[in-house]
């Protein structure tokens, strides 16, 4: 039967053949806009820029987040429940205590973003707090200290980086060919137009591969925090209770629903999605992680 350290093994071992396959697709990429051009400077710039424009957001991202959500910090004396569960999970895995927000919503969620374990940020809505129980509340808590002892912000942040210098590579030879940039002239029109669907597709599959990393980052936290607590049923329990709310969270947005531990939108439901649908999910479907939660044994 199934296991959690199996799962989390597995979930590890996925991350990194997709970042693998994503730092090979940005070479190849890379490569062929670069030989067809006779020049490298789509590569070296497409590195350069992504790097220096994720540098602030790998620096300050937090600090975004929270102010793009309205978060506020938390106050002991106003939350002491939250602060006595997040001390003792910290305490018994040997982590920093993070600095502790809250959200003026009525949707049960949380995030957890910060560069590293000793700079890092949990946020939890008071509609959270308001309907789960001590051990579903520890549960969702655990999952969050997940991400954080998991380095996720850091590595969601190679996957950006690299999803956006193929973004950019592909954005600067489209432009260069609309010019009238030639290239070597290998192979007339066939290559012309080879290199253009290239182009024009690559940051569609860079996009699915770090959709891809995303949800398996997911599925991890969620071993991880069965295995913090020993209490998966608490998990599955918490996330049928998030996904039973109805409204949306009136600060969420785009740029930040990735960070939640459930989309935050409620326009869609997780059952019977579309594979399509499910290709540019942010997170797993919602059904799936409950299962896995019900079904596999610690």
């Amino acid at each position: 039967m199934a296991t959690f350290y199996g799962e989390k093994e597995s979930n590890i071992l996925k991350t990194w053949i997709y970042l693998t396959l994503m730092s090979l697709f940005v070479v190849a990429v890379g490569w062929g806009i670069s030989y067809y051009t006779g020049s490298y400077i789509f590569l070296w710039v497409g590195l350069i820029v992504s790097i220096f424009s994720s540098f602030y957001s790998y620096f300050y991202s937090d600090k975004l987040v929270l102010r793009m959500s309205k978060a506020k910090k938390a106050k002991r004396e106003d939350y002491a429940e939250y602060y006595r569960i997040v001390e003792n999970l910290t305490i018994s895995e040997g982590m920093l205590m993070p600095e502790l927000f809250i959200l003026k919503e009525s949707q049960p969620n949380a995030f957890a973003t910060g560069r590293n374990p000793e700079n890092s940020v949990i946020a939890v809505t008071e509609g959270l707090l308001r309907v789960m129980d001590r051990s579903e509340l520890e549960a969702v808590l655990a999952h969050e200290l997940s991400h954080i002892k998991n380095r996720d912000v850091l590595l969601s942040t190679v996957v950006v980086v690299l999803a956006a210098t193929v973004a950019l590579m592909s954005r600067i030879f489209l432009r260069s060919t609309m010019f009238g940039r030639r290239g070597r002239g290998k192979g007339g029109l066939i290559t012309l137009i080879f290199a253009l669907v290239v182009a024009l597709l690559a940051p569609l599959i860079a996009t699915v591969i770090k959709l891809a990393v995303s949800r398996k980052r997911e599925y991890l936290a969620d071993s991880s925090a069965a295995l913090m607590t020993r209490h998966p049923q608490a998990l599955a329990d918490a996330l049928e209770k998030i996904k039973s709310y109805p409204k949306s969270m009136k600060a969420a947005s785009d740029a930040t629903a990735h960070l939640y531990i459930m989309n935050p939108f409620r326009e869609d439901d997780d059952e019977g999605q579309k594979w399509i649908h499910k290709l540019f999910a942010t997170h797993p479907p919602l059904e799936e992680r409950i299962q896995k939660l019900k079904e596999v044994d610690i």
